[in-house]
């Protein structure tokens, strides 16, 4: 069998060439960055990525980093506050860590990994089979488009995932390992222009941000990631022989679903095992799609209520079932 080209060495790249060489297939992972390093992420590991990092062969090494314990959600918009505890726990590791524990365990089990590398199709060998695990689409206008922002901060801690909503976006806080707070968000690109890209004080102009964020001291610069562009559905479409996309390659899911790593857990580990059997790409884009399609449809009517500033509404809805619409199909 010919070896499996895989194209980015984030969650989803990495769990995609460890589900392949776990199927006895031998994988090359090309990578652009020379090392890991921090992302602008939510950096949230929900409850339901628990039986995929054991299936990955990961949990104990996981559980070596001491992720940050997860109980309860915190939603602030327009004043109001909802609070709920998780059927299960969550978990708090940064992507620097994350992203390191699985490409070590990729090359444990034998896949060769190439840094400081750009993959080019015209190097890929006709019916080689590729997983694309290369991110998000970046293609977006000027001024309309949308920025992620994402820091460190020391100081007390919480053991929440707090969202907090405004006119102009949201700003998701919750804790990582070493006691370390991320505090995540995104706000359109004029906005932040209007703050000089001072995201300091944009969070200083939301007094519940301000309050919550005052007893903490920034460890690192801000990160930032342009443009953010959302997906309407999961699974579109990749052309060209035996390809296989995972992660944000399949689209890109708003992240205040706290969804993210899952899916890239998820569908990466698909891909692996599709790519891996050489099953139909088009099969496996299907697969992820039905799986997907709950958060997906309840994130674009959630992001609808924010662009209308009607997020209050969300007071009226059991917080419970807001987790649960927001989780992707784990289970085949």
């Amino acid at each position: 069998m010919a070896t499996i080209q895989i194209v980015g060495a984030g969650p989803s790249g990495s769990a995609g060439a460890i589900a392949a060489l776990s199927e006895g297939a031998a994988v090359q992972i090309s990578e652009r960055r020379r090392s890991a390093r921090h992302k602008v992420c939510g950096e949230f590991i929900p409850a339901e990525a628990v039986p995929i990092l054991q299936e990955l062969g990961v949990w104990k090494q996981f559980l070596q980093r001491s992720p940050a314990r997860i109980s309860h959600c915190a939603l602030y918009s327009g004043g109001r506050l909802k609070q709920w505890h998780l059927e299960l726990p969550g978990y708090g590791l940064s992507r620097l860590e994350f992203d390191r524990l699985l490409v070590e365990r990729a090359v444990c089990l034998g896949g060769r990994l190439k840094t400081g590398d750009t993959f080019h199709a015209a190097e890929r060998h006709k019916g080689q089979p590729l997983i694309l695990a290369i991110g998000r689409n970046k293609n977006a206008a000027r001024g309309q488009r949308l920025v992620g922002f994402k820091a460190h901060f020391q100081g007390p801690t919480d053991d929440a995932v707090e969202l907090y909503f405004s006119r102009w976006g949201y700003v998701g806080v919750s804790t990582v390992e070493n006691n370390l707070t991320n505090v995540c968000g995104i706000a359109p690109e004029d906005v932040l222009k209007a703050f000089a890209f001072q995201i300091d004080e944009y969070l200083e102009a939301d007094p519940a941000l301000a309050a919550r964020i005052s007893p903490l001291s920034r460890t690192m610069d801000w990160l930032y990631a342009c443009p953010l562009i959302f997906s309407s559905v999961p699974g579109r479409p990749v052309d060209g022989e035996n390809v296989y996309p995972a992660g944000d390659a399949l689209g890109f899911l708003d992240p205040f679903t706290g969804a993210g790593i899952l899916s890239a857990l998820l569908t990466g580990r698909m891909a692996g095992i599709a790519a891996a059997r050489l099953g139909p790409p088009d099969e496996h884009v299907r697969d992820c799609r039905r799986r997907l399609a709950k958060p997906f449809t309840t994130a674009r009517v959630l992001r609808v209520a924010v662009n209308a500033h009607l997020t209050p509404l969300t007071a009226f809805i059991p917080g419970s079932w807001l987790y649960r619409l927001t989780r992707p199909q784990v289970l085949a």
